[in-house]
């Protein structure tokens, strides 16, 4: 049996989410766990990249041998062992990596080197060998990209954000309306309740012929229009009010570029991935937008959306069918962005 039919140990550590899956090709998960760190971070109101690496260092291991544990598998059923090589927090992606990588020297198997936008772009096709052509739309707390998707390891991106991406622009409008972090998830909630036409916050880079974003414009509409109406967070309803309003002026121009995006492509197949792929505005409109067009949507389930290494292993399977594999002296790439090919 070659190393492309074995189970694939996948380790994901780019920000505060210490993760450990087991894959079978081509996606079957047999076990996929997340050590979570949100509620350490949260009182920091943000992650901070020393206290991430330390915990990370602490989870790794356990996470990994319960992972191997529930899948029933020991580590001489493994073909491979991958780990998010960036991008994302240097400290936190070094813990990974290196333990990734003594587990593949120790056992001799091959050793592969991930980016984490990858993984994302990948996880709404988790199962499946062949990756179609579509027009990609990753959301998370730290990217925001369309990217024209080939099939697997072909991408090329057709706009990015060019300051805050939409996951952070949500926990940062959050924090002045003092809500909680993850603020995102607190404003879709509160926002259920709201009136998306309350408020008209911006949306930058609306013109034809650019898809690129742009949300730190809207980050600070905000801060000016709380300034200059504090009573309204003091009413349930016009915190309502404003947060779906804030959803509406994000949500709405990530639709906008989606539809023309796919458009100019000739391609009538779309894939929502990120973690702002489980905002329930984003989702709904992402369905109704392709159902009126006639498109075919591809959707991560609510477990794959989030940061998570099951993911990741899917990504190493494709990387392992083309013989794909990355040099133990390979370093992490905290910068690493998706391009015209993956890097190996």
């Amino acid at each position: 049996m070659s190393s492309s039919d074995l189970a694939i140990l996948a380790i994901e550590s780019s920000c505060d989410e210490t993760a450990a899956a087991v894959l079978r090709p081509p996606g079957t998960i047999l076990s996929s766990l997340i050590a979570s760190q949100a509620e350490e971070h949260a009182r920091f109101g943000g992650v901070v990249p020393e206290v991430a690496s330390r915990n990370h260092l602490m989870a790794v291991d356990p996470l990994v041998r319960r992972a191997l544990a529930a899948a029933g598998v020991t580590p001489c059923d493994l073909g491979a062992v991958a780990a998010t090589s960036g991008p994302g927090l240097a400290p936190a992606l070094l813990v990974g990596a290196s333990y990734a990588k003594g587990f593949a020297l120790a056992l001799g198997i091959p050793y592969l080197a991930l980016n984490h936008l990858e993984g994302h772009l990948l996880s709404p096709f988790l199962g499946t060998e062949e990756i179609p052509p579509h027009i990609a739309l990753l959301v998370s707390g730290g990217h925001t990209q369309l990217t024209l998707v080939r099939g697997a390891g072909d991408y090329t991106v057709l706009g990015r954000t060019l300051d805050d991406a939409a996951g952070e622009a949500f926990d940062k409008a959050a924090k002045l309306l003092g809500l909680p972090n993850p603020g995102g998830i607190e404003i879709d909630h509160l926002a259920a309740s709201g009136d998306p036409k309350a408020h008209k916050f911006p949306q930058a880079f609306t013109e034809h012929g650019n898809l690129d974003f742009s949300f730190s414009g809207l980050k600070t509409s905000v801060r000016y229009f709380v300034e200059k109406n504090p009573d309204l967070l003091k009413s349930e309803q016009g915190m309502a009010d404003l947060c779906a309003s804030i959803r509406a002026a994000i949500v709405g121009v990530l639709l906008l570029k989606t539809e023309r995006a796919v458009e100019d492509s000739g391609l009538n197949r779309v894939a929502l991935s990120g973690g702002v792929a489980a905002n329930r505005a984003l989702r709904e409109g992402m369905t109704a937008l392709c159902t009126a067009k006639g498109w075919e949507l591809h959707l991560p389930s609510p477990g794959l959306a989030t940061d998570n290494a099951a993911m990741m292993a899917f990504a190493a399977a494709h990387h392992l069918a083309s013989d794909k594999t990355s040099s133990l002296s390979r370093e992490i790439s905290p910068q690493w962005q998706v391009g015209n090919e993956s890097k190996t």
